[in-house]
């Protein structure tokens, strides 16, 4: 095979370099083909685009693998928790014992935030959405911590990264509880990072703090499924918002409100939003599979097949368990959950969306799980954030450190020619 790719146009020929990455995927560097044919590419959505190179996370969604590293999903969902995970993001390789006690220590001492967070978080009304709430905290941090990261700098780097995994959970139980009415708190240093997350979400003041054992697991599984996924928009944010080498924390806050939006991290809301209209019309599972199967009907599945993955999502298979163990843990009986499990069986027996592989996603499954633990709807993609995270910290980490250059993307335009201006007394 060659490893150059040839352009031909009006007459002349460029050749490209073919890069082949280490999972034989291949790609046409084009970065000289401005310079030296005067043209550029036109890939709306960026779907055919590589923006970067990253040892991160390699994803093949027509074969339905997901690795964060070198090690399959699968494995670190059963063997890992979510802090080792986070670590094995970041740095590159799964913490040894001292390594990981060190970095839990140290996320823990950095734990406390500033007081006059709490004034911010009190000018927003209880009807702000959770998302627009956690992106201006996120953003405000940089005030309490205006120093920018030295990225040159492995202890700057370090601190800085210690300090958001700190402080982001605290920030994520605020919002949820100034929503809910209840007061702030912090966490416990007692505690595991998953389960003390839990704790500040969910301690009420009248009563004592007892841990499930079965909801932590499945709130550890969560996290780990969601922590990176390759170039999706609010890591493509992320990355092109810290090339113009913007802080963490700011590079973080877009991260969010590009996650915020319903095609992206928004879609566990979308779910259970159309599990409530489900049930507000009669709960007639059987009506809206055929009104999903009705082309000229308007009505969306949502949660069911996904933009990358064109066979089972890997992350489903393991939610779908902690989905069933959670339940039947908690023992509880919501209709709206009934309606959820109707709908997931009829697919996976449905000639129509087995043989389009429109299986029930990581979303369908993550929103039947945060409402059986408790969590407002809304709140529903602020835990997808909260997932994230390490990998949006490990996407910044990555581009910094290989100094990539500022996110600038061209356009072919398509507006008026010149044109004279019109004074306006003759308009």
């Amino acid at each position: 095979m060659s490893d150059k790719a040839i352009l031909e146009y009006d007459g002349n020929r460029y050749e490209f370099p073919v890069v082949k990455g280490t999972e034989n995927e291949l790609a046409i560097d084009i970065k000289t083909l401005r310079s030296s044919s005067s043209m550029i590419t036109l890939d709306p959505g960026y779907k055919n685009t590589g923006s970067c190179e990253s040892a991160i996370t390699f994803l093949d969604g027509e074969k339905g693998i997901l690795r964060y590293r070198g090690y399959p999903i699968e494995e670190l969902a059963e063997k890992a928790d979510f802090l080792e995970v986070a670590y094995l993001l970041i740095f590159g390789e799964l913490p040894n014992k001292e390594q990981l006690e060190k970095f839990d220590q140290d996320i823990k001492a950095e734990s406390h935030v500033d007081e006059e967070m709490k004034k911010i978080l009190d000018g927003f009304p209880k009807s702000a959405h959770p998302m627009g709430v956690l992106s201006s905290l996120t953003s405000a941090l940089v005030a309490f911590n205006p120093t920018s990261v030295d990225v040159s700098s492995e202890e700057a780097m370090y601190r800085s990264i210690v300090r958001i995994l700190a402080k982001f959970p605290v920030l994520v139980a605020w919002t949820m509880r100034k929503k809910m009415g209840l007061p702030l708190d912090y966490g416990d240093d007692s505690l595991g990072y998953v389960e003390n997350i839990h704790k500040m979400m969910f301690k009420r003041p009248n009563k004592e703090y007892t841990k499930n054992k079965v909801v932590i697991d499945a709130l550890d599984k969560l996290l780990i499924l969601h922590a990176d996924h390759e170039q999706n928009c609010s890591t493509s944010t992320v990355r092109i918002v810290g090339s113009s080498h913007a802080g963490l924390f700011a590079s973080l806050s877009a991260g969010i409100s590009a996650l915020w939006g319903p095609l992206h991290g928004g879609a566990n809301q979308a779910v259970l939003e159309m599990l409530q209209a489900i049930q507000e019309d009669g709960g007639d599972t059987k009506k809206y599979m055929a009104k999903a199967k009705d082309k000229n009907d308007p009505f969306r599945l949502m949660g069911f097949g996904h933009r990358v993955y064109k066979n089972f999502d890997p992350r489903a298979r393991i939610i779908k368990k902690a989905a069933d163990e959670v339940l039947g843990d908690l023992g509880i009986e919501d209709p709206i959950l009934e309606i959820a499990k109707g709908l997931e069986k009829e697919a996976l027996e449905d000639d129509y969306f087995v043989k389009r592989k429109l299986y029930p996603n990581v979303d369908f499954y993550s929103g039947i799980i945060y409402r059986a633990m408790g969590i407002p709807v809304d709140m529903f993609t602020v835990m997808f954030a909260l997932g994230r995270l390490p990998g949006w910290i490990a996407q910044w980490r990555e581009m910094r450190l290989r100094k990539e250059p500022i996110g600038r993307p061209r356009q072919v335009y398509i507006g008026e020619n010149l044109r004279p201006f019109v004074p306006l007394s003759k308009r």
